[in-house]
């Protein structure tokens, strides 16, 4: 389990590729403030490196950063993407509510300890959730709220597909896959919790049948125990390598395709072949001298491409 686990992470991580190409690129990306307009004229070539001083400069609305590090910055310290964006009445809402969330999971818990009922468990349960909620929102919000002077931004779309599977389609209007992608999602969850259950179910008699006085009242030998707790152990842990291949794979699809979205592929752009004289470079050099071509002059296909 220990190894599936560290496999699923690993995959995970691998959004995190594309999103640190976007971290180094900063600049002209776009911004929170009126300085937007500007920084969207500088140049590429300035624009090379991006520091954690400049990080802050952006915070400061000096400096403009790309999605990316929007996206990075609050993933460590919640609000930074709110402040760069310049909405600082949202701030009170993200850590007053983290806040909040947290302190009343932390009060039910440890009244859970004391009396161990289990509507102060549901209580502690559903505040650490609602902490996670408002802390995958300030993400969800920065995301959106990031002003870019382009109309199609692969960031985004990126952004979208980690924080909802299906988003980034929806934001690259391929509403299509949808089915697809939510579809395997359902199967490969099912997967994972069917065979959870059944390797939950054969682990416990396994353990009451090897287990002196573990009052094991089934009819199946323990070898046979074994083998199925083993076998639905592996399913359930290829069910979650599928899932979050799945996941990964409908993150990359919206990268990729919104990457594609901003290349010409008008009706202007053609093709002519057509036979040519073929000129030397240097005649010095030429040693095919004949008399219908003296000039080492050659006949080939000429091909031009319009845009």
């Amino acid at each position: 389990m220990r190894k599936t686990v560290l496999i699923a992470l690993l995959l995970l991580l691998l959004p995190a590729v594309h999103l640190s190409a976007q971290f180094a690129m900063g600049g002209p990306a776009g911004g929170g403030t009126s300085q937007s307009g500007s920084n969207s004229s500088q140049s590429d070539s300035t624009v090379q490196s991006y520091t954690l001083k400049r990080y802050f400069n952006s915070l400061a609305h000096r400096d403009s950063m790309s999605i990316g590090w929007s996206f990075g910055g609050s993933i460590i310290l919640p609000g930074t993407a709110q402040i760069y964006n310049g909405q600082y009445w949202k701030l009170p809402i993200v850590y007053g509510g983290i806040g909040g969330m947290i302190g009343g999971g932390i009060y039910y818990n440890s009244q859970f300890r004391k009396t161990g009922s289990e509507s102060d468990k549901l209580a502690r349960n559903m505040f650490f959730i609602g902490a996670a909620v408002f802390y995958w929102g300030q993400l969800m919000d920065g995301a959106v709220s990031y002003k870019s002077y382009r109309d199609h931004l692969p960031g985004r779309a990126t952004i979208y597909s980690i924080l909802f599977p299906g988003l980034g389609q929806i934001y690259n209007r391929e509403y299509w896959k949808l089915p697809i992608y939510y579809g395997g999602l359902a199967v490969a969850g099912y997967f994972w919790y069917y065979n959870d259950i059944q390797y939950k179910r054969f682990q416990k008699d396994y353990n009451a049948a090897t287990t002196p006085g573990g009052n094991y009242e089934g009819n199946i030998s323990t070898d046979n125990l074994q083998y199925y707790r083993d076998y639905y152990r592996r399913y359930r842990d290829y069910s979650i390598v599928a899932t979050v291949l799945i996941y990964l794979l409908q993150v990359i699809d919206a990268d990729v395709f919104a990457t594609m979205s901003s290349f010409d592929v008008n009706q202007s752009l053609s093709m002519d072949i057509q036979p040519a004289v073929i000129q030397p470079i240097n005649y010095d050099f030429t040693t095919n001298y004949t008399s219908a071509m003296p000039t080492g002059s050659a006949v080939g296909v000429q091909m031009n491409f319009k845009f």
